[in-house]
């Protein structure tokens, strides 16, 4: 086995923090009757008109026009990812605003919405290819971008990592409502997107060069269009050397999302440091994750979840202490240990944007006022819970 301190990327080794960067999908709202609206190519152009801080995040257009994507940038230190968060926040809103709409952390639309595609050749041949799948699509994910020093290193990552994705799931969970209707899930929108070819769990891949046979054989099959639609749960990027983890829903709230984003990067850590000391990865079917999954998607952080150790129910109570159990070598190198406890003991507490989400429904009966609240959450400005997890004063 390989000592922990020859491995060449690790902060406890060296000294160093692997840089990440996170991806936010947003919906697109007005702001009297919060229905989404097709308005993301105007609001984008606003943005070219009045570009955003060099070196910042940046606004993108995904496949429905009721959507934007802050792309953030590479960050190392958490205090500066916590920022870049809160300004592609305030970007994407102040960009809707000048196209008369509103940008909301929602990962589903609460209201029944028909949605509108990007005119685009790969949108336009997807649309061709599948069909309803992507007519229904409009759902706002969180991926998580984490520095890898290889492909062989990333692999090993993600062999690694796979068992404690379904509680970065539960922990995101923020889309309870789909169509106008209460779906009973917490995070409605995996249950959504897995209706895609290759969304979801994946098995164990060993080596970076099982990784790539893998990938080309679901691109030989033809149902793909191209690597972009390799939608598992984390994969290797295809334009960084990162890990991306794409498991989870859009957070409500910015705080919950620097939270995440420093669990993932730990996690990351972790498993690097795991392979290169020799520790073999565990061997988990994905059918096995996939329940998991599942579990995690219906109850996100109000019920039981799959012990992402023992594999059997548990409360979630248990699952996220067994998972920042694993982590707290790597939050305490960072730096990010106190801050990542409190922020997890928050979302325990007071829950994710599920709850609150559903927490405004009980007191509005309305679907608008639901996405009204969630507009004022997702930039700070609602009232805050005592005890919620409080923002980063230093790393």
């Amino acid at each position: 086995m390989k000592p922990l301190q020859d491995q060449p990327y690790s902060s406890s080794a060296v000294g160093l923090q692997r840089t990440f960067g996170v991806e936010e999908e947003f919906l697109l709202v007005d702001p009297a009757s919060g229905q989404p609206v097709p308005v993301a190519e105007r609001a984008l152009r606003h943005v070219t008109r009045n570009p955003g801080t060099a070196g910042g995040p940046t606004l993108a257009l995904e496949v429905k026009q009721e959507q934007l994507e802050v792309i953030g940038p590479v960050c190392s230190r958490l205090q500066q990812l916590a920022e870049a968060i809160l300004l592609g926040r305030m970007m994407a809103d102040t960009a809707a605003r000048a196209v008369g709409a509103r940008a909301v952390a929602l990962a589903t639309s609460p209201l029944s919405a028909t949605s509108t595609l990007v005119q685009q050749p790969r949108y336009l041949k997807m649309a061709a290819r599948f069909h309803l799948t992507l007519r229904e699509q409009l759902t706002c994910g969180f991926h998580v971008h984490v520095h890898v020093a290889s492909g062989e290193e990333g692999v090993a990552v993600l062999d690694r990592i796979r068992r404690w994705l379904p509680v970065v799931l539960a922990l995101s969970a923020n889309s309870p409502f789909w169509q106008g209707t209460n779906t009973g899930y917490s995070s409605f929108r995996y249950q959504a997107w897995s209706r895609w070819p290759t969304a979801g769990p994946y098995e164990q891949f060993g080596s970076l060069r099982e990784y790539r046979r893998h990938v080309e054989a679901l691109l030989a099959s033809g149902v793909l269009l191209d690597e972009g639609m390799v939608y598992f749960d984390a994969r290797l990027s295809r334009s960084h050397p990162t890990v991306e983890v794409r498991i989870a829903d859009v957070c409500l709230e910015a705080a919950h999302a620097t939270i995440l984003a420093a669990v993932v990067r730990a996690l990351v850590e972790r498993a690097a440091q795991e392979w290169w000391a020799g520790v073999p990865a565990p061997r988990l079917p994905a059918e096995q994750l996939r329940l998991a999954s599942w579990m995690a998607s219906d109850a996100g952080v109000e019920g039981n979840l799959m012990h992402p150790l023992m594999y059997v129910p548990c409360p979630a109570t248990e699952a996220v202490q067994a998972l920042l159990t694993h982590i707290r070598p790597a939050l305490v190198s960072s730096g990010d240990e106190e801050y990542v406890r409190l922020g997890l003991a928050g979302i325990l507490a007071f829950g994710t944007g599920s709850h609150l989400q559903r927490a405004a429904m009980v007191s509005s009966q309305s679907l608008a006022a639901v996405v009204m609240d969630a507009v004022e959450r997702t930039h700070g400005t609602a009232t805050e819970t005592p005890g919620r997890a409080r923002h980063l004063h230093s790393t």
